[in-house]
């Protein structure tokens, strides 16, 4: 999948579980301006209603060729295997589980969504998280040193 758009924000505050890959229905308009990298997930969250899943809050900017075109906020619905759509309900159901969209890409022409099934990290678990992430890359950085003072 060819990348157009991360949410970084995601993995900071979650701990993502398992990824599926959606598409999401919008209108000539939307496609071409999200295809120009004019999408924002970093606010955006899936609600499943009804037996289907909807994005919600992810801004697309409107294409400045198109008249009339919807709200840039607006619920799009996202396209998902009936097996697949099952599972993250049940698996939703469960305490402190949601779904969050992850990444926004091209594949085979086609706009899709990465979501995930996670569960949301406390602020002790994110304070472990940026400990390890340092002493990793001071590790690199050391490491980095005596292959340079070797050569």
């Amino acid at each position: 999948m060819k990348l157009i758009a991360k949410n970084r924000r995601a993995r900071h505050d979650y701990v993502l579980e398992r990824t599926y890959e959606a598409g999401i229905a919008l209108t000539g308009g939307e496609v071409k301006s999200v295809k120009d990298g004019g999408i924002s997930i970093q606010e955006a969250y899936v609600s499943i209603r009804g037996g289907e899943a909807w994005l919600l809050n992810a801004h697309v900017k409107p294409w400045h060729g198109a008249d009339g075109e919807p709200d840039p906020t607006r619920e799009r619905k996202l396209l998902l295997h009936r097996e697949e759509l099952s599972k993250l309900v049940g698996e939703t159901r469960e305490k402190g589980r949601t779904i969050v969209p992850t990444a926004v890409g091209l594949s085979k022409g086609l706009v899709k969504l990465e979501i995930a099934l996670a569960r949301g990290k406390q602020s002790r678990d994110k304070r472990q998280t940026l400990k390890q992430r340092q002493a990793e890359r001071e590790a690199a950085q050391a490491m980095k040193r005596s292959v340079q003072r070797d050569a």
